[in-house]
């Protein structure tokens, strides 16, 4: 059949259509046009460095500027508190108080208690041995547990508050602190030797005999691993060898527990991540820092925290809003100092050397909580092994018993209050509940801190972290000394208590 030629083929031709100008390119032909005029223009289209569509960012001279109006701010209120005071610095005193000897009496319960905290540890880990080898049943063995440690935390509160005297300040408060921290490791080796011998138990068949794992692609990977860490690594570095992993429960023995209560941790494994050697140079410059940083803390204290404390008690009891606002600033800036090398004493030197003795090879012991947008965010990162402990013993395991997310929020923040108070009222022995509330009051800080965050940009939330941060902590401290006056010396000191 031929074709039918007899209509012509049409083509359709297709032509690219004109671009429209773009602003940019329009601004650049009136740049041309311009540059040629004879005038010789020098202004062109735009911002102010301060406008935020300028996309200027390098303000390093205010940095500077504010680093050296502050440190001349606080040069000027060092030599008025040097001019006022004298010089209060003395290590003598501090001996004294650190000792308990200026409370009189010859005992010393504070080294009593710090020795006695070892019967709890060796407790915990008999019962878990009893666990293990099944001589003791599961729920009598939970129950122990919970005694040994609630009694471990009613002991310094019963002992200091009956010993009358003997006890410093900063022994009390010590010791309250290693008993709250004991209290949160060994509910960490609790729970983790629980899910040990869970996961051991279910892979128990019947007739008591380990069951076959089964051929498959991730059971493969994992034997792998483990011949290959039984290898030793030839890295340069000193080593014992194999690295062989322990398991449950080989690691129910005095050497382990010892090692995880002195770790820089608060969450047990039976396995933690190691260095291979200790290096020398870093070492040196953690324990300098540690000895230099508690002289400059105790020396803020002693110099500069003390009489602004002394110096709040009245207009803060009187109500007078005005002095009492001023010596909360006053406060302010020699408690935040204090903190921020107490900070960096506690958390980065302290810590680091505890892990580099111990070949203890996780040191990531705080975030960049200075960066902070909100107060979740603040907790969050700045004491990171209080954090991981919250998430993994606290808040996944109340999630999981099928409470909402906003429940087990508020449960951490419980338990966080309790030990903040726990902290302050028992040395003190003036049961009020200011730290109780102000950790608690962080919930709705935190949401208000979110909204400005959301509403007013970034930088407007790390504002209010900071200022929670410069204010509340003195405001603490001038209600509890104002309590503690008070509960142990009367009113009648403070009517005749002159400022200075």
């Amino acid at each position: 059949m031929a074709e039918d030629r007899s209509e012509p083929e049409t083509r359709v031709r297709y032509r690219r259509a004109k671009s429209v100008t773009r602003a940019e390119e329009i601004q650049m032909a009136e740049k041309r046009a311009r540059s040629s005029q004879p005038d010789k223009p020098c202004h062109r289209p735009r911002d102010s460095l301060f406008s935020w569509t300028s996309d200027f960012n390098n303000f390093t001279g205010f940095i500077n500027w504010g680093f050296l109006l502050l440190g001349i701010g606080g040069f000027r209120l060092l030599l008025e508190n040097f001019i006022k005071y004298g010089i209060r610095v003395d290590p003598r005193q501090w001996f004294l108080f650190l000792s308990g000897s200026n409370n009189g009496g010859t005992e010393c319960p504070s080294i009593v208690l710090i020795l006695y905290s070892t019967v709890p540890v060796i407790l915990c880990l008999l019962i878990e041995k009893g666990l293990a080898v099944e001589i003791i049943a599961h729920g009598p063995g939970m129950v122990f547990h919970v005694v040994n440690l609630m009694a471990m935390v009613l002991m310094p509160m019963v002992v200091i508050h009956v010993k009358e005297s003997g006890f410093s300040l900063v022994g009390a408060m010590y010791v309250c602190m290693l008993y709250a921290m004991l209290f949160l490791k060994l509910w960490s080796y609790v729970q983790v030797n629980m899910w040990c011998r869970t996961s051991r138990r279910r892979n128990v068949n019947p007739q008591g005999r380990m069951r076959r794992q089964s051929l498959s692609y991730n059971n493969l990977q994992a034997t792998k691993a483990k011949q290959n860490a039984k290898l030793p690594k030839d890295n340069g570095d000193e080593t014992n060898g194999s690295t062989e992993l322990v398991q449950y429960p080989d690691n129910l023995n005095l050497a382990d527990v010892y090692y995880y209560i002195l770790a820089p941790t608060l969450c047990y494994e039976l396995n933690f991540p190691r260095t291979q050697r200790i290096r020398k140079r870093f070492l040196i410059k953690r324990i300098l820092e540690v000895v230099v940083g508690c002289q400059v803390v105790m020396s803020l204290f002693q110099q500069w925290m003390i009489p602004s404390v002394k110096n709040s008690l009245i207009p803060f009891s009187n109500m007078d809003v005005a002095k009492a606002s001023e010596r909360l600033l006053k406060l302010a800036i020699p408690n935040h100092l204090m903190w921020l090398c107490f900070f960096y004493l506690s958390f980065h030197s302290y810590l680091n050397l505890m892990g580099e003795l111990l070949h203890f090879a996780d040191r990531n012991f705080y975030g960049d909580w200075w960066n902070s947008n909100n107060i979740d965010t603040f907790w969050r990162s700045w004491n990171l092994p209080v954090h991981r402990w919250a998430v993994r013993h606290l808040y996944i395991p109340v999630v999981e018993m099928g409470y909402s997310k906003t429940v087990a929020s508020i449960t951490v923040f419980f338990i966080s209050a309790f030990f903040h108070e726990y902290l302050v009222s028992v040395p003190l022995k003036t049961f009020k509940i200011w730290a109780f509330m102000g950790m608690m009051g962080q919930i709705p800080l935190s949401a208000l801190s979110r909204i400005v965050e959301v509403r007013c940009g970034a930088r407007w939330g790390n504002i209010i972290v900071w200022a929670s941060l410069i204010i509340g902590q003195p405001l603490c401290i001038m209600m509890y000394y104002h309590d503690y006056v008070v509960t142990h010396f009367g009113e009648a000191l403070i009517n005749d208590y002159s400022v200075v």
